[in-house]
């Protein structure tokens, strides 16, 4: 133990541990220095502001700043294809050259929807699910039927679609819809120039009945007149079944 301290004394062990001191100092300073330069200390940039470009503009001027990118796709309906929505990290940001930056874009093609089940549902609630499914309403079309507002039918394109089938998302599609009128009303045919046994036969046809007949002028042959005139006509509105029909004859 003496001997140790004794040399703790001496001018070798002085000059090895100021040796030692230097050494660890430099290799310190070797290290910072290395981790300085590979990391590139001072050397950030900032994000620049992406969103809004279209993705072909945005590569450009990220290799033109030296940067890496990675892409990810989402649709929307009415956005303009390949626009860039979102980005991370967010503009400003403070980065380092060559980092990655996250893009978001709007896909160029329209996923395809199993199209739902739309007949029989009323029409607010056929609306509902169009929009749920990423789905545009187009025209509606009203037919004679009972049960008002309901769909009857569904057209894509001018053809029939059935629930199942898949379309693409974003596409408009036609409705057929009950005027709530149904059977219960009929059109008025066109009677003129029949006869009166014909205007019968017409009008039972179209479940009417046959109101007053007036003859105009003088009439020789009551069965060869022809109607001129008659009360509704077929461009009125449609009329309920059982609804009388006046007409005026002559002969011709």
């Amino acid at each position: 133990m003496v001997k140790i301290f004794q040399y703790l004394r001496t001018e070798t062990f002085r000059k090895n541990l100021i040796a030692a001191l230097i050494g660890l100092t430099v290799f310190f300073l070797i290290i910072v220095f290395s981790l300085r330069q590979y990391t590139r200390h001072n050397e950030s940039v900032a994000v620049p502001e992406l969103k809004g470009l279209l993705i072909d503009d945005a590569i450009k001027k990220l290799q033109g700043q030296g940067f890496e990118y990675d892409l990810d796709s989402v649709y929307q309906v009415d956005a303009r294809p390949g626009l860039v929505i979102e980005q991370d990290p967010d503009p400003s940001t403070k980065v380092k050259k060559n980092r990655t930056l996250y893009l978001t874009i709007i896909t160029r093609t329209a996923p395809e929807v199993a199209f739902p089940e739309l007949v029989e549902k009323t029409f607010v609630e056929a609306r509902a699910v169009l929009n749920s499914y990423g789905l545009k309403l187009g025209d509606t079309t009203y037919i004679p039927d009972i049960a008002r507002d309901v769909v009857l039918d569904v057209k894509f394109g001018g053809e029939r679609l059935n629930a199942g089938r898949p379309v693409p998302k974003g596409s408009t599609v036609d409705l057929v819809l009950g005027d709530g009128r149904g059977a219960n009303e009929v059109q008025v045919p066109d009677l003129s120039g029949l006869t009166l046994a014909e205007v019968r036969f017409a009008l039972q046809g179209a479940s009417l009945t046959l109101g007053t007949v007036n003859y105009m002028g003088i009439v020789t042959d009551s069965l060869s007149a022809v109607v001129i005139s008659q009360t509704p006509t077929h461009e009125d509105p449609m009329v309920s079944i059982g609804t009388p029909v006046n007409i005026a004859l002559v002969n011709p």
